[in-house]
């Protein structure tokens, strides 16, 4: 399960197709070891040739025959050549072709060896490889032409040519058979890799999802939890109440920064399909603003969103993204005492736009340091969900954050 189909992918290609089609493709084709199948094939044509050669021997009339020693030696010699057939096609066939000119009882091992040519080798050299045994076989005939006659070694010459024609021609027919389960057999292993990658690219995105909500989530918290304690940094003379209330606040920030990264934690360790939980959408922004304002930001919030408009799921995910984000900058950035804006406003077919306004300076006396991913993030939420991203520093000396997603009616 853990093992990715590019290992599987070269194991294949290395592996020779006749192990995994031992009925269709054999193993020579394919480049590996001999199989049974493959031992039982060559004896085959053995036995075939042999056949073919004793009764070649014995209707061959008596003016034509040569002495029977000579006889069994050519057989021998022509069987023997069928097992390198595989390794050697061409020769083999061009050596027995030629050969059968002169001792006939070759013939059938020949014929096998032109179709061995015409499955493991390209159409032009079984092409030919053809043309060769057509071209000699009224050699042999005149060279033996018996009590036939010139019309007898005519008829014969044509009858072999239809036999190498007719032998090529079955051969190529095994040749593209065996060409297409290979094409086939590709195909289900790209299939197989294609659909390993598709996981792996739907595993990565869930992963980089993930990865943003910790930021979006850790970062909102670990901001309030820096303001805090900025506070009790630099106002020291604060009284005990206001002191013992902030204290608890940094503890209460910590143990739910804690939960959020053990939340984030065990989602990554779940199975794909437990990794769904619900997420927070523009009904939860009040509670980012209250979150803001008592860590000590004077935000003005302003909610003129359709109030009888269906907000869709991702829209209102999205949206309370940019809110957190906005609002994490805005706490980071701020001057002490500064007042911070964010508005919220849009419909069905107008879209969703917000609006986040704070002035620049740092805030509670001290300045949060940022990685500067969060507006990397934040434009690539925004563009995933097809809308628009503005952000920077205005005239006034305010950092302006705008962003409009569409949304459908």
């Amino acid at each position: 399960m853990g093992t990715s189909p590019e290992a599987g992918a070269v194991g294949s290609g290395s592996r020779p197709a006749g192990v995994e089609f031992p009925g269709l493709v054999p193993s020579a084709l394919g480049g590996g070891p001999r199989t049974a199948r493959d031992h039982a094939v060559d004896v085959a044509c053995v036995l075939v040739a042999a056949g073919l050669a004793a009764a070649g021997m014995w209707l061959m009339p008596a003016e034509d025959r040569l002495p029977v020693g000579v006889d069994v030696v050519a057989a021998v010699a022509g069987c023997a050549g069928l097992l390198g057939r595989r390794r050697f096609p061409v020769a083999v066939a061009v050596g027995l072709v030629v050969l059968s000119v002169v001792l006939p009882v070759v013939g059938g091992a020949s014929a096998i060896a032109l179709f061995t040519v015409a499955v493991h080798r390209k159409a032009a050299v079984a092409g030919a490889v053809t043309v060769l045994a057509v071209l000699t076989a009224p050699l042999e005939y005149l060279l033996w032409p018996g009590a036939a006659g010139p019309a007898g070694v005519l008829v014969a010459s044509a009858g072999a040519a239809v036999v190498c024609l007719a032998v090529t021609g079955w051969g190529a027919v095994v040749r593209a058979r065996r060409q297409l389960v290979l094409a086939w057999a590709e195909r289900a292993r790209q299939a197989g890799t294609e659909q390993w990658l598709r996981v792996e690219r739907g595993r990565r995105a869930e992963r980089e999802r993930i990865a943003r909500e910790m930021h979006d989530v850790l970062a909102h918290r670990l901001s309030l939890l820096s303001l805090h304690a900025g506070v009790l940094e630099y106002r020291r003379g604060l009284p005990p109440e206001q002191l013992a209330e902030t204290a608890a606040l940094i503890r209460a920030g910590a143990h739910q920064s804690l939960e959020d990264l053990r939340e984030v934690i065990r989602l990554l360790r779940a199975p794909d399909g437990e990794r769904d939980r619900p997420q927070p959408t523009l009904a939860d922004v009040p509670g980012l603003v209250e979150e803001s304002r008592t860590a000590g930001l004077r935000l003005a919030y302003a909610n003129r969103l359709d109030p009888a408009a269906d907000i869709p799921e991702r829209l209102g995910r999205t949206g309370y993204r940019i809110v957190q984000e906005a609002l994490t900058n805005a706490r980071k950035h701020a001057p002490p005492r500064a007042a911070a804006r964010l508005e919220l406003r849009g419909g069905p077919g107008e879209g969703l736009t917000v609006e986040a306004v704070n002035p620049l300076g740092g805030f509670g006396g001290t300045t949060v340091p940022g990685s500067g991913t969060g507006l990397v993030g934040l434009a690539e939420r925004v563009s995933l969900a097809r809308g628009r991203l503005s952000h920077g520093p205005t005239p006034d000396g305010e950092f302006r954050l705008t962003a409009w997603l569409p949304w459908a009616p």
